[in-house]
């Protein structure tokens, strides 16, 4: 689905502007949390999982997987192996 380039890249996006997993957005603009509407901000954003930071040795983030195209549960475990990758790449 070509919706999922989009999804994707929202996710990767959120995970790099938030330094966290995407899924953990959703904690701050779910409705009645501190934040609502927040997944409106920086062209929006997609706080669902999927999207998750790579950092560097330092622990900087460097860039961010995102994975779209299953469900939420397919999406979160492709980005895991995607980041176990990523890990066993730069040890």
């Amino acid at each position: 689905m070509l919706a999922s380039i989009d999804i994707a890249m929202r996710k990767a996006s959120t995970a790099v502007l938030f330094q966290a997993n995407s899924e953990a957005v959703w904690e701050y603009c779910k409705p009645g949390a501190p934040a609502p509407g927040l997944e409106l901000t920086n062209g929006g954003l997609a706080p669902f999982g999927g999207g998750m930071p790579l950092r560097g040795p330092d622990g900087e983030v460097i860039g961010a997987l995102g994975v779209s195209g299953g469900t939420v549960a397919q999406d979160v475990e492709v980005a895991h192996a995607g980041f176990a990758a990523f890990e066993a790449l730069t040890r």
